[in-house]
């Protein structure tokens, strides 16, 4: 089993919009990165866990706990000319593009950025190394378990 981090900006899809969706599952798409994407399509599994994180706004941070919950597929966004995802190179015989569907485990107060920056146990983050921009990234269990024991009930 491993751990990711995964942001969503609040406009786009939220935690409160993941938890209205049917089954509280949501196709994580959009992503065009290569190394994000490759964490999904060669990595994730199914069960992984996942630190929902609300990105470019006013209070970044984990608003929420989920889990990977489908198998990399490709995104149907790519296909699509009318969504600002579209991917002329791509196609349906060699898709350039996947993702993984993330289903709600629950909803958290947020821990914001600045929080997650007071705590040692946290340091070697990769979200909260300087330059990282990666909208997907391994997060080490030990992180996890301070996360989600420590920082989620609070």
């Amino acid at each position: 089993m491993r751990y990711w981090l995964m942001k969503s900006e609040p406009g786009d899809v939220s935690i409160d919009d993941l938890a209205g969706f049917k089954n509280q599952t949501v196709a994580w798409y959009g992503v065009r990165n290569y190394q994000a994407r490759n964490f999904m399509r060669d990595q994730m599994q199914v069960g992984d866990g996942v630190l929902f994180y609300h990105s470019n706004c006013k209070e970044p941070g984990i608003a929420g706990i989920a889990q990977v919950s489908s198998s990399a597929y490709p995104d149907a966004t790519q296909f699509n000319k009318k969504s600002k995802y579209f991917d002329e190179k791509a196609t349906h015989e060699t898709p350039r593009w996947f993702n993984v569907d993330v289903q709600l485990v629950k909803k958290i107060s947020l821990i914001s950025l600045d929080i997650m920056r007071r705590h040692p146990e946290l340091e070697n983050m990769r979200t909260l190394q300087r330059g990282n921009r990666l909208s997907i990234t391994p997060v080490e269990l030990s992180e996890w378990k301070f996360i989600t024991t420590k920082l989620a009930g609070k």
